[in-house]
C-alpha cells in the first residue's frame, strides 16, 4: 500500500512539474481596437503575432513553454478604457509583459494606474509623444518607434523641402497631438515657414466647421492635420473639403490609413501628404517584409513592423532573463537589444535561443532597425514620406536630415 501511495506521489508531482514546463507564458497586448485608430490597429496586432507564432513555432520560451497574446482595448482616447485595460493585463491575466499601449494617452494611462505599480515592462510600437519620455516609470517603459520630436522635425523639413512656406495647423488636443504640434511648429518657424493658425480641437466631435473657419480666414491653402484617421482627423478633412476651404493636404502617422482615403475619396485626397516612422534598409528590414508577405500580412502597415519589434524583444528578454518573473526584465530588455553582441534578425528564435543558453551576449537588429535605448527607454529611428496616389498612401522613401 505505502508503495502505491509513493509512486502516485511520484506521478502526480511528474505531472505537475510536466504542467508546469508546458506553462504559457503571456505577453499582453494593448491597442485602440475601437476609436481614433480602429482601422490601423488589426495590422499592427499582426505583427506582433507574427512574431509570437514564430518564437512558438521554433520551440518556444524557456523550457518550452508557448506565448500567450491576451489582448486589451484601450479606445485610444480614454484614459479609463485604458487604465481598466492594463489592470486586468497586470492583476488578472498575469502577464510577464506587455506590447503596446498604441494611442500615447493610452500608454501613459496604463503605464501609471497599472503597470508601472504592478512592475510590468511595457514597450509601445506606436506611442510617439515626448511626453512618453517623461514618465517616471522606474525604466519600465520603453518604445520601438522614435519620438515626434524627431517626427515633427522631419515633417518641417518636407514641406519647406517642397516650397510649402505657409500652413494652417489643427491638432487633437492630447498629448500626441499637442507634442506633434509643438515640435512640427519650432522646426517649421526654425527653417523660415509660417504657421498661420496653430488651433486645437476636441477627438470624437460631430462638427469642426468653427475650427475650420478661423483657420480658413487665414487665407492659406495648406492645412496641416495632427490627428486620427478614423476620428476627428477625418472629420475635419471632410468638412473642409465640403467648404472648399483648402487645396492641399498634410498629416502624420495618426492619418496614414486607406481607410481615410476610402472614407473621404481617393480623388478628394489625391496628393494629400503625410509622414510616418518607417523602417532603415537593413538586412533585418528585409527579412521581415519576406516573412510578413509569407504570412499574409502587409509588411508596409503603419507600426506592424514596430509592433513585431516589440513583441520579439520582450520574448529574447523573457529568454535572457531565464524566467517569467517580471523582476529585471527591463534590464534584460535593454541587454538583448543594444550592442555588443551576436546580431540576431526577425525570425532567428533558435539561433537567440541557442546563445542566451550558451552565455552569449546578443543584440537584436529588427524589423524596424536597430533598438539602442537611451537612459528614458527611446530609440532612434526614420520618418518617410508617405503621399496619397490612385487611393492609397504610397511610400516616397526616407525624409533625411
Amino acid at each position: 500500500m505505502k508503495k502505491r501511495v509513493l509512486a502516485m506521489a511520484v506521478t502526480a508531482s511528474t505531472m505537475a512539474l510536466s504542467g508546469m514546463a508546458q506553462a504559457e507564458v503571456k505577453i499582453g497586448f494593448l491597442g485602440g481596437f475601437t476609436g481614433g485608430i480602429e482601422s490601423l490597429t488589426p495590422p499592427i496586432f499582426d505583427g506582433a503575432q507574427l512574431a509570437v507564432s514564430q518564437i512558438n513555432e521554433q520551440g518556444g520560451l524557456l523550457d518550452g513553454q508557448q506565448i500567450e497574446m491576451p489582448t486589451g482595448d484601450t479606445t485610444c482616447s480614454d484614459s479609463s478604457a485604458a487604465s481598466n485595460a492594463a489592470d486586468r493585463m497586470v492583476n488578472s491575466e498575469e502577464v510577464t509583459a506587455i506590447v503596446g499601449a498604441l494611442c500615447t494617452g493610452a500608454t501613459i494611462a496604463a503605464a501609471n494606474n497599472a503597470a508601472i505599480p504592478g512592475g510590468v515592462t511595457m514597450v509601445s510600437p506606436a506611442s510617439t509623444a515626448p511626453a512618453v519620455s517623461e514618465l517616471d516609470d522606474n525604466d519600465l517603459v520603453f518604445r520601438t518607434v522614435p519620438s515626434d520630436a524627431f517626427q515633427g522635425e522631419m515633417l518641417a523639413k518636407l514641406l519647406l523641402e517642397k516650397g510649402i512656406e505657409e500652413v494652417a495647423v489643427t491638432y487633437v488636443n492630447n498629448d500626441y497631438g499637442r507634442g506633434l504640434s509643438d515640435a512640427f511648429t519650432a522646426a517649421y518657424e526654425d527653417g523660415g515657414g509660417m504657421v498661420a493658425e496653430n488651433l486645437a480641437h476636441e477627438d470624437n466631435r460631430a462638427d469642426y466647421r468653427s475650427e475650420l473657419g478661423t483657420l480658413s480666414a487665414t487665407g492659406v491653402p495648406n492645412l496641416v492635420v495632427l490627428a486620427y484617421a478614423d476620428t476627428s482627423g477625418q472629420t475635419v478633412l471632410r468638412q473642409a473639403y465640403e467648404s472648399g476651404m483648402f487645396t492641399q493636404y498634410v498629416g502624420a502617422d495618426g492619418m496614414v490609413g486607406d481607410s481615410l482615403v476610402e472614407a473621404i475619396g481617393a480623388d478628394v485626397l489625391e496628393g494629400m501628404i503625410a509622414t510616418r516612422p518607417g523602417s532603415p534598409d537593413l538586412p533585418g528590414t528585409d527579412m521581415f517584409i519576406e516573412q510578413a508577405e509569407a504570412a499574409g500580412i502587409d509588411p508596409s502597415a503603419v507600426f506592424a513592423a514596430q509592433a513585431y519589434d516589440a513583441a520579439f524583444l520582450l520574448a529574447l528578454a523573457i529568454e535572457q532573463n531565464g524566467s517569467a518573473e517580471r523582476e529585471g526584465l527591463s534590464e534584460a530588455l535593454r541587454s538583448v537589444a543594444m550592442e555588443p553582441g551576436e546580431v540576431i534578425l526577425p525570425g532567428e528564435w533558435e539561433k537567440a535561443k541557442e546563445l542566451i543558453a550558451a552565455g552569449t551576449e546578443i543584440n537584436y537588429e529588427g524589423a524596424s532597425g536597430t533598438h539602442e535605448f537611451d537612459e528614458n527607454g527611446d530609440v532612434p529611428g526614420v520618418v518617410v514620406e508617405m503621399v496619397v496616389e490612385d487611393g492609397s498612401f504610397v511610400s516616397k522613401g526616407e525624409v533625411d536630415l
